[in-house]
């Protein structure tokens, strides 16, 4: 009896034990279809993020985790062509099924590599994230990113009246504030230090932009102290077999805008080829007051790799090669002294020193219904970017250190400022900044609750200017080093995460005339996610971040057209700290999807151009005809708060917002810093059809008044643009073809963007439509 009792006992003991045992894994399954066709898709790749498990749709378009535990995952899909998707499913035993819908379009994209180092969701990371994808960026058709991404929450875009030169800004943070990558590493130019310098980035090849908001210094460095841009290539850590490619056309009527690109990749066993090419035009563009003279563009420029993906192992190299020319609008009036001329009434201001007045309020009057004249001479940028990079690395190690990427790139960069006056053109200034750079970060191996990564990253910098905007007195040598670190903890709702940076910098001027200088810093953070219900989460960040002054802060002394100012260096500027936090809240469910954020940061030492008046007559110091700025520090504050929304109400109809606030000010002078971005709010239909979306909308930008300035600014007018775009999108068997329309400025307002270094004289584009047609081949 005993015995019997003892064996019913263990054998219900064993059956409960293997009863939990089982109960705690499960399946995950599903099928990826198309959203304007139904189709299933095949050859998809779907990723559970959490466990870091990757599968691929068979033939059918359906897909199969087994032995999955129990828990709630962030699951997405990868596809050339289609947008990238992101689910929150929860597995609790037997199966769990997940289907997944692709668009060819998407307003947002879902998935990010920059916020983190690695793949994840846009709604699990700490940091605030937007990321544009390949289509929203072909419906923009530009050669500029900063045109590209200003639409995005948080993002505008700072200008020297031609499209070419617009750069992003980030939350009130532009310049040496605002770090701009490709695919994670340096892009080598210099146009974070001028106003008419671009970025040497062919938009139309991309994979997608990736846009981190707020200090990202610890993965990136002391240049990220107000956000990152990552213009990510190519995110392929995998050979695929056969082809897959694209080509892409684009053309516009507000400058007579027309494009091409394309690309084509083959994998052969573990080895991938591929090849991009771009090649664009813009004539002069067209305002409600007329044609803006010389702001045209041309660029032309491609890529090549070949990569080699083993099991354990892979190695990728690159060529990058871009050309670009194009105007700076009515530079020549500045350079002359004309437009100081204009303003002061039609004296001669062509004396040194000179009796005329930088009137800025007087040049607002007098160009605010008609445009300047047009300049006898034209002054363009002649830019070229050659780039090398080689990517090599391990992953899916069974060791504490379990994956590692090596990441050496060097890029020879120059930009020529030339002259022209009837039919010739003369280089006055040359400006050559080779930088190499090496990266290195590795992955620990995951245990139940503890993740992170940790590297080191470094580059040496080469600057020299020479001619007639000979800013900086012989070549200047940058050397950097840093080292990193960044952990988490997760739990079943909450996850913690930090981690800290210890940078150097030194700058070692050739010139005897100038002093060297060395700065180390420490950046920190701490970040807090809750996961509150299903796809809803709270996250709370702060942040200490350090950033050096930059080259141009420290040593630049002379006439400087790119910032309409004569600036003065200051080579005993200290560094700059930030401290910040931010709170957001995200939710990614089926009908809703929201990203929002508030933030606050306090930076001590905030370096700017402040106007000089000696003689104390209210009107700012004019030599070389430009207003004088010193590079000074003051404590400085940035608070807003940045959301973005969409929701379907039905399968056919979807609503959608996207806001911004920032306000920016010197503390202690109770100054507005300059060029912050007005608040703004756009609202808009998305509706689908079939194969048709149709997305009509309307973007209202506040004013900036006459006590929310800078003092060398003048106050900017709000006003409200009603845009639409229309596409058409299909799928046929291996290709994808998406065809899109869209209007900017339907009703030609005439308006004035805030961030233009030129606001006063140029005005920004009148009423224009784009049209883009891309294949892909999947």
């Amino acid at each position: 009896m005993i015995t019997n009792s003892r064996f019913i006992f263990s054998f219900s003991l064993a059956i409960l034990f293997c009863s939990v045992l089982f109960a705690q894994t499960g399946s995950l399954s599903g099928t990826v279809t198309t959203k304007s066709s139904a189709e299933l898709v095949p050859g998809v790749t779907v990723e559970i993020k959490n466990l870091k498990r990757i599968t691929e749709t068979d033939g059918d378009g359906k897909y199969l985790f087994a032995n999955i535990p129990d828990g709630t995952y962030i699951v997405t899909t990868h596809s050339d062509g289609f947008a990238d998707k992101a689910q929150t499913v929860t597995v609790k035993g037997g199966a769990a099924i997940l289907n997944f819908v692709l668009s060819l379009k998407s307003i947002n994209a879902e998935v990010t590599i920059t916020a983190s180092g690695q793949e994840q969701s846009v709604y699990e990371v700490f940091s605030s994230v937007n990321s544009v994808g390949s289509t929203r960026i072909a419906e923009k058709a530009s050669t500029s990113v900063g045109e590209v991404l200003e639409d995005e929450a948080g993002v505008s875009v700072r200008s020297f009246g031609g499209g070419a030169t617009g750069r992003p800004s980030i939350r009130g943070f532009e310049g040496d504030r605002v770090l701009v990558l490709q695919d994670g590493i340096r892009n080598g130019s210099i146009g974070s230090g001028s106003g008419d310098h671009g970025e040497p980035i062919a938009a139309m090849n991309l994979e997608r932009l990736e846009v981190i908001k707020g200090p990202a210094t610890l993965l990136y460095g002391s240049n990220a102290i107000g956000g990152v841009i990552n213009a990510v290539t190519d995110d392929e850590d995998q050979p695929h077999p056969g082809y897959s490619g694209y080509f892409t056309t684009f053309g516009g009527t507000v400058s007579q805008q027309a494009g091409i690109a394309g690309g084509i990749e083959y994998g052969v066993k573990n080895n991938l080829f591929e090849i991009n090419f771009n090649a664009g035009r813009d004539s002069d563009f067209h305002t409600p007051l007329g044609k803006i003279p010389n702001s045209g563009s041309n660029t032309r420029g491609g890529s090549g790799s070949y990569g080699y993906f083993g099991e354990k192992a892979f190695f990728r190299s690159t060529l990058t090669i871009d050309r670009r020319r194009y105007g700076i609008p009515y530079a020549p009036l500045f350079e002359s002294r004309e437009l100081l001329s204009i303003i002061n009434g039609g004296i001669d201001c062509s004396g040194d020193p000179s009796p005329c007045q930088f009137r800025i309020d007087e040049m607002k009057r007098l160009f605010a219904n008609e445009l300047p004249p047009v300049p006898d001479a034209q002054i363009d940028i002649k830019m070229r970017r050659n780039n090398y990079r080689v990517i090599s690395g391990f992953r899916d190690l069974k060791s504490p250190v379990a994956s590692g990427t090596f990441t050496v790139d060097f890029t020879d960069y120059r930009h020529q400022e030339l002259e022209g006056e009837g039919g010739t053109d003369t280089v006055a200034t040359t400006f050559d900044n080779d930088v190499f750079s090496y990266r290195g970060v590795f992955g620990q191996a995951k245990t139940k609750k503890l993740s992170g990564q940790f590297g080191f990253e470094g580059y040496r910098k080469s600057y020299l200017t020479e001619g007639a905007e000979q800013l900086v007195d012989g070549r200047v040598r940058q050397h950097n080093f840093s080292a990193f670190i960044l952990e988490e903890y997760s739990f079943e709702k909450f996850a913690v995460q930090f981690g800290a940076r210890i940078e150097n910098n030194r700058y070692r001027p050739t010139s005897a005339n100038l002093t060297e200088r060395s700065f180390t810093g420490l950046s920190t953070s701490l970040g807090l996610r809750y996961e509150a219900w299903n796809g809803g989460s709270f996250v709370a960040n702060i942040s200490s971040s350090f950033r050096p002054p930059s080259l141009e802060e420290l040593y630049n002394f002379g006439p400087h057209v790119g910032t309409v100012t004569f600036e003065r260096g200051n080579e005993n500027l200290d560094r700059e700290r930030s401290n910040g936090f931010e709170f957001s809240f995200r939710q990614n469910s089926a009908k809703v999807r929201f990203n929002g954020s508030i933030y606050y940061n306090a930076l001590s030492n905030f370096v700017y151009l402040s106007p000089e008046d000696i003689d104390g007559n209210n009107f700012v110091d004019v030599e070389d005809g430009l207003p004088i700025g010193n590079y000074v520090q003051e404590d400085a504050r940035f608070y807003g708060a940045d959301a973005s929304l969409d929701v379907d109400l039905n399968k056919y109809l979807a609503v959608y917002f996207v806001g911004d606030i920032v306000n920016a000010k010197l503390k202690d002078l109770d100054i507005s810093i300059p060029r912050i971005t007005p608040a703004r709010a756009r609202v808009g239909l998305d509706i689908s059809v079939k194969n048709f979306n149709f997305r009509p909308e309307f973007l209202a930008v506040g004013k900036r008044g006459a006590g929310d300035i800078f003092s060398l600014e003048t106050p900017t007018a709000g006003y409200g643009l009603f845009n639409f775009n229309v596409s058409y999108a299909l799928t046929y068997k291996r290709t994808a073809h998406i065809l899109t329309f869209g209007g900017q400025n339907v009703g030609d307002k005439l308006y004035r963007n805030h961030t233009n270094f030129l606001k006063d004289i140029v005005p920004e584009s009148g009423r224009g439509f784009k049209a883009s047609y891309t294949v892909r081949l999947l």
